[in-house]
């Protein structure tokens, strides 16, 4: 049942093998015996992709349940603890600045668990690529997984030093007019994102002229730092450079509103114990450091 599960998810009987550890053989010759055993069949093969039959998808979902029900059995004896591969897809600058710093605890308290941490920015497909669950900064739009938000990242306002000297520092909302911003394209809107402001209990968006315009988080403050515009971001990600004073807060009384960080995972798959306490852990470790309030609402 679990190699099957692996050849749906992954689509390719190949990429079944390796992410099981078995020879390619072993894992057509387990699906086949699957086929024969239940008397219908439960891929489609083609020389491109597998994908399943109506059956297959059926008998995949079952499969799902009764294989969580398992590793719940076996975990449920006395002194048992969680154990086996953990997949955790992660942002990478979030995860080094809020994840690693307690993983050496985490790990520690659970010897069984063997992590695999993966860094993308892009979209991941869970259930496609194997993945137990995904930590990611931003509003939640997909209905097919479940969010667990984490935290809210506070966000600021900033430009180089070098572009305030030259432009001036706007100190209010209408002042901005005139300014430049670094674009951000975003792929959810199908545009560039608007600066946002908090005023008077109200939020209020504006987009300024770009000469430079960019899709990726670490190119939008590697332009900034430039002196190319004003942008906004995560503020711990750029704390150290506004105390150092090469950048310049814009309108800190007027702030973006706060980011939230969630955990994803697959709404139609029962979660594994390590999956459960890798989830309280993570919770745990950022509402540890929203009592500061210094990043973190």
């Amino acid at each position: 049942m679990r190699v099957f599960s692996r050849v749906v998810e992954q689509r390719s009987f190949t990429r079944a093998a390796e992410d099981t550890g078995l020879p390619r053989s072993t894992v057509t010759d387990a699906v086949k015996q699957l086929e024969a055993r239940l008397g219908v069949r439960l891929l489609q093969r083609t020389t491109r992709q597998v994908s399943p039959t109506l059956d297959g998808e059926a008998y995949y979902r079952r499969c799902l349940v009764i294989l969580a029900d398992v590793e719940d059995a076996e975990s449920a004896f006395a002194g048992s603890t969680p154990k086996g591969l953990l997949r955790v897809n992660v942002q990478g600058r979030l995860a080094r600045h809020f994840v690693l710093p307690g993983l050496p605890d985490f790990m520690k308290r659970y010897p069984g668990i063997q992590l695999y941490l993966g860094e993308a920015d892009r979209f991941v497909d869970p259930i496609r690529e194997g993945i137990d669950c995904v930590l990611r900064v931003g509003e939640v739009q997909d209905g097919d997984m479940v969010a667990r938000q984490v935290g809210l990242l506070r966000e600021v306002t900033c430009a180089s030093a070098d572009y305030v000297a030259r432009f001036g520092r706007p100190e209010s909302f209408e002042e901005l007019t005139g300014h430049q911003m670094i674009g951000f394209w975003s792929s959810a809107i199908g545009g560039l994102m608007p600066l946002e402001f908090t005023i008077d209990g109200g939020i209020r968006h504006i987009t300024l002229p770009s000469i430079v315009s960019v899709n990726g988080a670490d190119m939008l403050a590697a332009v900034m730092r430039q002196g190319l515009g004003i942008m906004q971001a995560p503020r711990y990600q750029l704390e150290a450079e506004l105390h150092a004073g090469s950048l310049v807060e814009i309108l800190p009384d007027n702030p973006p509103t706060p980011t939230p960080v969630s955990l994803l995972y697959p709404r139609d798959r029962q979660l594994s114990p390590r999956v459960r306490v890798f989830i309280d852990w993570l919770v745990h470790e950022f509402a540890m450091r929203r009592d500061g309030k210094r990043f973190i609402e």
